[in-house]
Order: structure tokens, then sequence, then C-alpha cells
């Protein structure tokens, strides 16, 4: 739906449209809403001061789908106002921007994306707004990644599973899902809540889906956070449970439960503690390392050296969380300086702008970045 400065005005419901309204590229509108006749823009120069200003209204063909986008009192274009500093007025299935002619093409582009998705059956969150604004913003400086989308295009990576599809919110997950789809071993380290542990586990339920693999191996060292548990009771998997219940959340998000469940008894979903996997060869699995941080360098380079035939693996940890005694070397520090120029191996790199938690918990991480780094400078 991009804007042109000529052309004819689609055909809407409404009176005689003023001659500012353009249409999507091209000569004439489709007549047909299936071959894409969907939605309509116009706009003209706001009525202010600012010689920069614009004025956008984004005419949808579905008022349900419209109220959908717009959100509920609202909300998802409050949130567009916030991040994009532009007015958002909804009237029926119509919405009018007012900002400069940056803000409001971004804002249209978002609110473009988003309601493809609508019609494609999605569901949309305020974390699905705020993930298509990043996206937008960033669009003129887009992170290398492997496959490279068209400048100007919210062409989001995604990941589709049995019970969702999950867009990438931010330029690296972006980076991180091709980096997933493209090698064999990929390592994603950054702070918490930047989707690192919950994407790898979509796609190795997407690849088990599609039958690309066997089975998926979860691992996770069992290294307490700075606290002792002391003994656990129970068999083998019900000792290092507690430690892999992220992973298990994320499956459930992913997959039917019963589905999960016949996995788990099956093997098809194995858990597999860290320090019995030596010995092993790991062929057609799509296997992940949480808490990659916490491995020693012996434990790094056995864990590694497990993959086979057919297989992908994922490495995914916070190097400034690390949980080990003092002075012993991560693992996962350690693999990203060897590792990284190896062919095959690709290292994603999040941080405070990548966190999609919660917004406070963005600027926690950022404040705990800046206290370390001043730690640093004055040493």
């Amino acid at each position: 739906m991009s804007l042109t400065r000529n052309g004819k005005a689609p055909d809407v419901p409404s009176e005689a449209l003023p001659d500012f309204i353009t249409e999507p590229s091209g000569s004439k509108a489709p007549k047909s809403a299936a071959a894409g006749n969907r939605r309509a823009a116009r706009t003209k120069p706001a009525e202010t001061g600012a010689s920069d200003m614009v004025h956008v209204a984004i005419v949808f063909d579905n008022n349900h789908r419209a109220q959908t986008l717009f959100g509920q009192y609202d909300e998802h274009l409050a949130i567009v106002e916030r991040d994009l500093n532009v007015e958002a007025v909804a009237r029926g299935n119509e919405v009018d921007l007012r900002g400069s002619s940056v803000a409001t093409e971004q804002a249209r582009q978002v609110l473009d994306a988003l309601y493809s998705r609508i019609e494609g059956g999605e569901d949309i969150a305020p974390g699905d707004v705020e993930g298509a604004i990043r996206q937008a913003v960033s669009a003129d400086a887009q992170v290398t990644t492997p496959k490279p989308v068209k400048k100007g295009k919210l062409a989001l990576a995604s990941i589709s599973t049995a019970r969702k599809t999950i867009h990438a919110r931010t330029p690296t997950q972006d980076a991180y899902i091709r980096a997933m789809d493209r090698a064999e071993l990929v390592f994603g380290s950054g702070p918490a809540g930047t989707g690192k542990t919950y994407l790898a586990v979509a796609f190795a339920a997407s690849l088990l889906e599609r039958g690309a693999v066997d089975r998926i191996i979860l691992s996770r060292p069992a290294v307490e956070a700075g606290e002792r548990l002391g003994f656990l009771p129970g068999d083998m998997k019900e000792k290092v449970d507690p430690y892999l219940r992220p992973l298990y959340d994320a499956l459930y998000d992913m997959m039917p439960g019963d589905k999960v469940e016949r996995a788990l008894q099956s093997g098809v979903i194995e858990i597999a503690p860290l320090a019995f996997m030596r010995g092993r060869t790991l062929a057609h699995s799509a296997i992940i390392l949480d808490e990659a941080q916490n491995t020693t360098s012996m434990q790094m380079k056995m864990f590694l050296t497990r993959l086979g035939e057919g297989s992908k693996m994922i490495v995914t940890g916070d190097p400034s969380q690390i949980d080990l005694p003092p002075g012993q070397t991560s693992g996962l520090v350690e693999a990203l300086d060897i590792l990284t120029p190896v062919d095959g191996v690709v290292a994603v790199t999040f941080d405070a702008a990548d966190v999609v938690r919660h917004k406070l918990v963005g600027r926690i991480v950022d404040a705990y970045d800046k206290a370390a780094a001043a730690k640093l400078g004055l040493r």
C-alpha cells in the first residue's frame, strides 16, 4: 500500500473523495478484494506551520479487522502515537495519521503490515505492534541478514508452528531467525528478555513438525543462580526439570500439550542433561543448549562436538550472568572468541534495545551495562 502522487482513487464506501486521494502503485485498483483492493490511503499537507507535516488517511475494507488492528480502546494506535510521535485518530474503519512525513510513512507501514497479518488469521498483541514499529524505524539501517530484505519493506522473518506464527520483533531477532534457517550452528548471546531461547525452541518445533528433523534435544547446565538448592528428589528427569522449565514453557506455547507429552514419553523430545552428553552423536536433531554461559570450556567443547549429520544446533546464553565459580572461564565466552570465524557458524548478539519482555527490563539491562562499563573505565 505505497503512496503515489498520481492516480485514481479506489472505490470505497464513502461520499465523493477529495482530489488528494492516492492509491497503491499501478493503473487501476482491482475490483476484487481478494485481488488486493483491501485498503486505500489518502494524503495531503497537514494544516500546520511545519512544511514537513502531513495528513494521511487510511481506509480498511473490513470493520472487524480494522477494530482488531486498532486494539481495545485503540490501545494499538496509542502505541503507534507514543513510539512514532504521530497523532492517530480512528473513525470506524478509517484511521487519520498526522505528523512528519517520515513518521507518518513509518506508521502507515506498521499498520499495513499488521493488517496483513490479521487478514491471515493471526492475533495482534501490543508486543507485535512494538515489534513492527522497531522494524519500520530500523528499515533504513537494517542489520545484515542472510537474506536481505528490500529496504523500506516490513518483511519480518517468522516461524510457523502448530499453535502460532512468531514474527521477529527487532532487527536482531530477524537476523537470528534467518541465521537459524541457514546455519548448522548458531550462537545467540545477550541479555534476558530478548527472545533467544523462545525463538530457538519455536524454530526447533517448526523443524520437527515439517519433518526436517526426527527429534528435539534440550540441554542446560544444572547450575544454581547463586544459590545452593541441595539434593533434589526423583529420577533424572525430575532432578533436571526445574532447570529446564523455561524450555518446557516455550514448547507448550508452540505445540499442543498432549502432543508435547507424547513426544516426551516417546523420546521424540528428549531432555538431555549436559553431564550425560559425552560419547553421543546427535544426528537428524534440533539441539538446543540454553544458559550456555554456565558451561565450562571442557563442557562446551564436548557439547559442540556432538553435532551429527542432518542436525542443527542452537546455543543461547547471557555472558553477563555467569554463575560459575570465580576464576573459571565460561565456555560460551570462549566459544564466541574461537568459533566466530569458522565457516558454518553464525553468532548473533542481542543488546538492551532487543528486550521484548517489558520496556522496564530493557532499561534495567541498559543501566547495568552502563554501570559495568563505568567500573571497567575506572580500572
